[in-house]
């Protein structure tokens, strides 16, 4: 393999991993990474698409924010994009920032505006006429959801505004957000009523204002600061952030009292050291400063690059370390049969959460950090979610400590829970510590995975992706039932949920009628699911939402699909070799074609619906966009390519019909130019998509 497929691999992988955690951070309000483990698979991906332009995708990660908005609450298109903010984890690296800005502005000098960086939940809130008219998250940073009910129950943000000194129309922006002592109390009801605990206050905030019950969101104690105007129209608004944010305070919108005006770079470092030092005495969860040029016509000649604007960035605070000890090291089975090793700690009080677990990664990584079960630890959180063990206090080494075998303790744990007793001789492989089975590692891969289909740990996994909100997303049937379920033998796969029953359910502990009828009623719903939403909810390993939806739309049905060959699945623009395989895998397994012929006969839907009339348009036409387009997003173009029946690709290739070249465009101009393709500006591609039949 070249040094270049390799990258094309690396950046590939990178996508993935950024996305699937964007989904959980975002949609799900459940992490599984840190957020410093976050920044750094970003700024990887970053750096690969710098240093080679052409590998950038139009659905990479570094093209957009967030993650898409969840239907359910109705979606809410932001006028002006809510980006995210690029980071400086170091005095050095804010100085470069600071520099940069110069640079653009002329080497100008200009003053910043620093505020507490709230670990809460983005959103913008429009009035219109003084009333407050739309409440919406950032969502995926174009389209949000729309959750003004569940805002208007947050006492501090104003249902209404003076007429005579606001525009007619504008939105404030701001961080919802869960206090600390509201956090602790809400916890501490969740544990009364045996409910899962919140992991942290974002969480419990994130988690508040998503509720489909409006009343559920007004029970918490949840809060708000306002940070910044998106928008205005019809009337005049200050011309800095500054005199903004004070102009905000005078209509009543609560804005954070610790904001200052910085006229140097040494004030930030002061205000950014001071809040470091004390900001776990703070009545909030604070992750860092943000930094923002003041002069809002400076803001508007710097503008933005890609997912972030270029006059603001957040100044992270480092991580913090606690030492606590080791206990034992567990090995949990994922659905696509990853063993996963996992850190069972003393507890220990971390930034405002008591910490029992962390992740451990795989095997290699436990060796190369040298953790031994019994050691003492170095704990690292600061504002992340997921907790990760640094390293361990060498220092405080007995010589008691035991060094981790995956193989051993899957070994030691599938004997106790098969029952095995005496001196049986252990295999000379990694077993599954689930169900005895060989467990393999696959060249290239960290992780040792299950052979088994018949896994009951992968099992049970399955079947709770396969009723997820992003997959069959079947109201009512959360990981409780699905293990109540799976327990009583009801569900054995994914294809069970059609023929469960009402007598079934009702035999059910806690079960009651409405209950059972809502959750038949979410089944039979979800029949009519989308065939891409079909194919994630398989669960195929490597294979995300959007290789989904490719799949459907190249495939067009579950039967032609599982039909495939690798060199036809390579042949579609985005899909690598290692997609390619585990789809083909996937397939090959007599019992997974069980079960999709189970859910044929249950009535799901399996293949794609035909586009209607108009919708059609772009049939046959493949599209590659390249540059800055204005009208939209390039994901919005490409959903809406989509839509009227074309094709999008990441690369130029023969089979390329249109490059739509946007301001400032890439590589790919030069390529599509020496291949013949046809160019169409941004006004182009309008005209074709609104064209009527």
């Amino acid at each position: 393999m070249s040094d270049v497929d390799e990258v094309k691999t690396r950046a590939a992988e990178l996508r993935r991993l950024i996305n699937f955690h964007n989904y959980r951070y975002y949609v799900l309000d459940a992490p599984e990474i840190s957020d410093t483990e976050f920044d750094g698979l970003m700024r990887q991906l970053l750096h690969l698409e710098d240093e080679y332009p052409e590998l950038t995708t139009p659905d990479s990660p570094t093209q957009r924010v967030g993650a898409p908005p969840v239907e359910a609450f109705g979606v809410v298109q932001h006028p002006r994009p809510l980006l995210s903010l690029s980071n400086a984890f170091s005095c050095e690296e804010l100085l470069a920032w600071h520099r940069r800005i110069s640079n653009w502005l002329g080497d100008v000098e200009f003053d910043v505006v620093c505020e507490p960086k709230i670990d809460g939940l983005a959103v913008a809130l429009t009035y219109v006429d003084g009333l407050l008219i739309t409440g919406a998250t950032r969502g995926d940073g174009y389209r949000g959801e729309n959750i003004t009910r569940n805002l208007k129950t947050i006492k501090s943000i104003p249902l209404s505004v003076s007429l005579k000194e606001v525009p007619v129309r504008f939105e404030v922006r701001g961080e919802v957000y869960l206090p600390r002592a509201g956090f602790k109390k809400l916890n501490e009801e969740r544990a009364k009523e045996g409910l899962p605990l919140f992991a942290n206050p974002r969480n419990a905030a994130a988690g508040s204002v998503r509720q489909l019950d409006s009343v559920v969101t007004a029970s918490r104690p949840l809060d708000i600061f306002i940070y910044g105007l998106g928008w205005a129209e019809g009337g005049a608004v200050p011309d800095s952030h500054w005199e903004t944010m004070q102009w905000l305070k005078t209509l009543n919108f609560k804005v954070n009292p610790n904001i200052v005006l910085c006229h140097d770079i040494n004030e930030v470092e002061r205000y950014h050291q001071e809040w470091r030092d004390n900001r776990e005495s703070w009545p909030y969860e604070v992750d860092g400063m943000v930094v923002k040029v003041n002069d809002v016509k400076m803001q508007q000649k710097l503008g933005s690059a890609a997912r972030e604007p270029r006059w603001a960035i957040a100044y992270k605070f480092p991580a913090v370390q606690y030492t606590t000890r080791l206990s034992e090291i567990g090995i949990n089975v994922g659905r696509t049969g990853s063993l996963n090793p996992y850190a069972i700690l003393e507890p220990v009080w971390v930034g405002g959460v008591t910490i029992s677990s962390a992740a451990l990664h795989n095997e290699e990584d436990i060796k190369r950090k040298d953790i031994r079960v019994g050691d003492w630890v170095y704990l690292q959180r600061a504002g992340e979610v997921i907790p990760k063990i640094v390293g361990p206090v060498l220092s405080r080494r007995s010589g008691n400590e035991k060094v981790f075998s995956m193989k051993e303790k899957a070994w030691q744990r599938y004997k106790e829970k098969a029952g095995i007793g005496g001196e049986v001789q252990p295999p000379d492989h990694v077993v599954c510590p689930v169900c005895g089975a060989k467990a393999i590692k696959s060249e290239g891969e960290a992780m040792y995975r299950c052979t088994s289909a018949a896994c009951p740990a992968q099992a049970l996994e399955r079947i709770k992706h396969f009723v997820s909100r992003s997959a069959m997303d079947i109201d009512g049937v959360g990981e409780k039932l699905c293990q109540s379920l799976f327990d009583a033998g009801l569900v054995k796969d994914i294809a069970d949920f059609y023929s469960l029953t009402r007598e079934q359910l009702l035999g059910l502990e806690g079960m009651a009628d409405k209950s059972a009828s809502n959750v038949l009623d979410s089944i039979r719903e979800s029949k009519s699911r989308p065939l891409s939403r079909v194919i994630f909810a398989l669960g195929i390993l490597h294979v995300g939402k959007e290789y989904a939806e490719l799949l459907a739309d190249n495939f067009g049905g579950m039967g032609k699909l599982a039909e495939a060959s690798e060199d036809e699945l390579i042949s579609i623009p985005s899909i690598g070799p290692k997609i390619a395989e585990s789809v083909v895998a996937f397939f090959r397994q007599e019992r997974n074609r069980h079960i999709i012929e189970k859910l044929r006969e249950s009535g799901v839907k399996l293949e794609k619906e035909q586009a209607a009339p108009g919708e059609s348009l772009l049939a046959g036409l493949v599209f590659v966009l390249t540059g800055k387009l204005d009208s939209f997003s390039r994901q919005q173009a490409e959903k809406e390519i989509r839509e009227k029946g074309g094709k999008t690709s990441a690369d130029v290739t023969r089979e390329t019909s249109y490059l739509v070249v946007g301001t400032a465009p890439g590589s790919k101009l030069a390529r599509a130019r020496k291949l013949g393709i046809s160019e169409i500006t941004e006004a182009g591609l309008l005209q074709l998509l609104h064209r009527t039949g």
